[in-house]
């Protein structure tokens, strides 16, 4: 199935259109848009399409990109539920359309583009409902049930509402969402919306969808505006936003894809560390070690991204940060720290020990003295920059690079193994939780949707990420454009 993978060329620096931003929703905050539709122009024949990145799987129940209302017994949705995509609709308390994949979906590093396109007139029952993900439509379905040919469904008939399911509470969008469009009144075909890339062909990319015909009830979200989350660009009515703010507004999107904490990653087993914002935000418990790797790696390149201590259970400093080279399907064992075992020799997490607090570096199971200027205050911010040109790693906090270091120079770095010598030949960022004893909650900032307020703002070189300190000359945020360039 085609994919927007993380780095790869051809999606990455490919010409043509760019999706400026995204909407990013955690399914903890109860998030909504909605309002109430006037008389469509058909409830026989509609398209909905939309850019989805998942950041968490709910195995019993669906999360919601739309749902359709005029009470209980008449609804429509489209969500995820669990690792697959459903369709759903009722009529008079009865279900007329019931469409479930057998392929999964569950790639937390990937957008996908989802497009549903509805003609109950169709005389193919297989007609009537169509799904499109990433340009290609699924014929494979695990439950199968077409809408009766003129049927009437339950799509606009009410009140139309994004990222919930309105009647029953807790099913909510969990990730980013981008390029929502519905288009009242047609059954449009995929190539509406994207087109796959002349250069790579199994890539599929967004297009400009402004000059399609939305019909009466139609409408084009496109998140630009950070003050108006539910802003219809088509200039239609207005969604009204519940639980989302200004810094929902995501610069991560399908044509410029930035890394995440990986929920597919985890250490000790023992220890669920829960992922939200996007991703971004990481909260550990104290029975167990864990660690969370980064969804995108590096070969090479110079990179830059941020840690914000959030809280703690207790004192002490078992926290630490870095990169990390990755063994596919394979955990940290419970018991065993950092670097601990031999398929972890390429680790480098910084961390503070004592008292007297002092940096440390751990390194295969090992620790070395690297400077005084530790992550050991909540709400401080750490630093790292890692250069896989030169092979070094620089670790900082609030602004100050620690053990004399400057990255942009080039000096006073602590020396790491080129990535080629890994097992896998890549780098990735980690956090990382060193004690049974104590839980941490850190907000991650790899550029595209910080976890926490950023109070000044700064870019890398090629102007993208938004950063609380400035980026060193030379260093890039981890996403796709910049992989494409120099990873």
């Amino acid at each position: 199935m085609p994919l927007i993978l993380p780095g790869n060329v051809a999606s990455a620096t490919a010409a043509g259109y760019e999706v400026a931003n995204s909407l990013r929703v955690n399914d903890d905050d109860s998030p909504r848009l909605y309002k109430s539709n006037g008389t469509p122009t058909s409830r026989r024949k509609f398209t909905f399409s939309c850019w989805v990145k998942r950041s968490s799987l709910d195995e019993e129940s669906d999360m919601h990109m739309i749902f359709d209302i005029n009470g209980n017994d008449n609804r429509f949705y489209i969500g995820f539920f669990g690792d697959k995509i459903r369709i759903n609709g009722n009529n008079n308390g009865v279900t007329t359309n019931d469409l479930k994949t057998n392929r999964i979906f569950k790639d937390f590093s990937a957008w996908y583009h989802i497009c549903v396109a509805v003609d109950t007139e169709q005389g193919t029952a297989a007609n009537r409902v169509k799904l499109y993900v990433n340009g290609t439509q699924e014929t494979s379905f695990t439950t199968e049930t077409y809408y009766d040919e003129d049927e009437d469904t339950a799509v606009d008939e009410s009140d139309v509402e994004l990222l919930e399911y309105k009647d029953n509470p807790g099913h909510y969008l969990d990730g980013y969402l981008a390029e929502v469009v519905y288009i009242d009144g047609s059954q449009e075909a995929v190539t509406s919306f994207g087109e796959f890339d002349s250069n790579s062909p199994t890539i599929w990319k967004p297009i400009d969808v402004s000059g399609l015909t939305f019909g009466t009830n139609g409408f084009y979200l496109d998140f630009e505006d950070s003050d108006n989350l539910g802003n219809d660009a088509n200039g239609g009515t207005d969604f009204t936003g519940v639980n989302l703010d200004a810094t929902d507004s995501a610069t991560d999107t399908p044509t410029n894809n930035f890394c995440t904490l990986n929920p597919l990653s985890r250490g000790d087993l023992s220890n669920n560390a829960v992922l939200s914002q996007g991703n971004n935000y990481y909260s550990s418990d104290k029975y167990g070690y864990n660690h969370r790797y980064g969804t995108m790696g590096a070969s090479n390149g110079k990179w830059y991204w941020e840690m914000k201590y959030i809280s703690h259970n207790m004192h002490g400093n078992s926290n630490s940060f870095g990169m990390a080279q990755v063994i596919s399907g394979q955990h940290m064992p419970q018991g065993v720290q950092w670097g601990g075992q031999v398929q972890y020799e390429y680790s480098y997490a910084y961390y503070s020990i004592g008292p007297p607090a002092v940096g440390e570096i751990w390194e295969n199971n090992s620790g070395t003295l690297y400077g005084a200027t530790i992550l050991t205050a909540l709400n401080q911010i750490g630093m790292v920059a890692m250069d896989l040109d030169n092979n070094r790693v620089y670790f900082g906090v609030d602004g100050i690079w620690t053990a004399s270091g400057d990255p942009a120079a080039g000096s006073n770095g602590y020396t790491i193994v080129d990535a080629s010598i890994t097992p896998e030949g890549f780098y990735f960022p980690v956090v990382h939780d060193r004690s049974v004893n104590r839980s941490y909650d850190y907000a991650i900032n790899f550029g595209g949707c910080p976890a926490f307020t950023i109070s000044s703002g700064n870019a890398d070189g090629n102007d993208y990420g938004n950063f609380e300190y400035a980026v060193p000359s030379g260093f890039y945020a981890l996403c796709t454009k910049n992989l494409a360039e120099f990873g």
